[in-house]
């Protein structure tokens, strides 16, 4: 890891903190002196099952990102984005296995959305559903909507 600072890849840790899920460790850079945070969080040994067969290991930071790219310039905080990744993680590794398909985990994302921000639902699902045209699109906003309209309803 480099400094975001100054880039020099030489810095040391300057305090250590458990945070539950993470660890937290406050760092300083060697060459320019400025602090920065890194968080770590311990990696499940699950293999994600992508649709063309290929198998990778789950990577949290990339579901994350996902997210975000979806939520961007949304009303969507960062605390709600990482609470939702954590429950999505927790949620993969109550299921027990070692392997799972990646549909699994862009559904549980879509389920996620579906209740927090239907804009970013659709920009998510535009990705994760490969949308070829605008019909898809309609489709998948019309089931939405109905979808909304079923948890809406007593």
């Amino acid at each position: 890891m480099n400094c975001p600072h100054c880039t020099h890849p030489s810095h040391r840790v300057i305090d250590t903190r458990d945070t539950g899920d993470a660890i937290r460790r406050r760092r300083q850079c060697d060459k320019c002196g400025q602090r920065f945070t890194t968080y770590e969080h311990v990696a499940a040994n699950l293999l994600v099952i992508k649709s063309d067969g290929r198998r990778e290991p789950f990577d949290r930071q990339k579901l994350l990102q996902g997210i975000q790219v979806a939520s961007a310039k949304r009303p969507i905080s960062r605390d709600a984005i990482e609470h939702m990744v954590d429950q999505i993680v927790e949620s993969l590794q109550t299921i027990g296995r070692t392997e799972v398909p990646s549909k699994l985990i862009g559904g549980m994302v879509l389920d996620h959305l579906a209740q927090i921000d239907q804009v970013a639902y659709i920009r998510f699902a535009s990705v994760y559903l490969n949308f070829h045209d605008l019909a898809e699109v309609r489709t998948e906003v019309d089931r939405l909507m109905g979808r909304l309209n079923t948890t809406a309803s007593p």
